[in-house]
């Protein structure tokens, strides 16, 4: 009897046991689990690219802040605060959020965007959470489901 621990099989292993194996109902259940693992972590990777992609400049008037989650990449949250910092704090800032302007003082707008970054850090920390999770889960269904099947399945990603 082969044994079935939880390792890769040795290339005598993998010979030894023949080009035909059965799958079982519950090989077939970890192959399933592992495709919507793949599919969910799919999702989530597009998920978090959306997330890094929150805050930007509006490329006409560099002095705005733009909430506009489709457009630029996280990084430019950086520039925004910059952008902010060189402003004078005697004039309002022209904030957009969605469809509108909102005209605030320096101070309020650099709060705001501070809360956005803040937020968008937190939702980007949870994606990677549920990312890592996933990974580990698929890694472990890999394990089993070569140890069982050898050369025979392909679960790369």
């Amino acid at each position: 009897m082969m044994n079935l621990s939880k390792r890769m099989l040795t290339k005598e292993e993998e010979d030894a046991a023949g080009d035909e194996i059965e799958v079982r109902r519950e090989d077939q259940d970890k192959i399933n689990k592992f495709s919507r693992l793949h599919s969910h972590e799919l999702i989530l990777e597009e998920e978090l690219k959306v997330k890094n992609v929150r805050l930007s400049l509006c490329p006409n008037c560099p002095e705005y802040a733009v909430l506009n989650p489709k457009q630029k990449e996280k990084e430019e949250l950086d520039d925004i605060s910059t952008e902010l910092e060189l402003a004078d704090e005697d004039e309002k800032v022209p904030y957009k959020i969605g469809d509108s302007f909102f005209h605030l003082p320096l101070e309020q707008a650099q709060e705001l965007l501070g809360l956005s970054m803040a937020k968008i850090e937190e939702e980007i920390g949870e994606l990677e959470d549920k990312m890592s999770a996933i990974r580990e889960e698929m890694t472990q269904l890999k394990v089993e489901l070569y140890a069982r099947f050898g050369k025979t399945i392909n679960l790369e990603t």
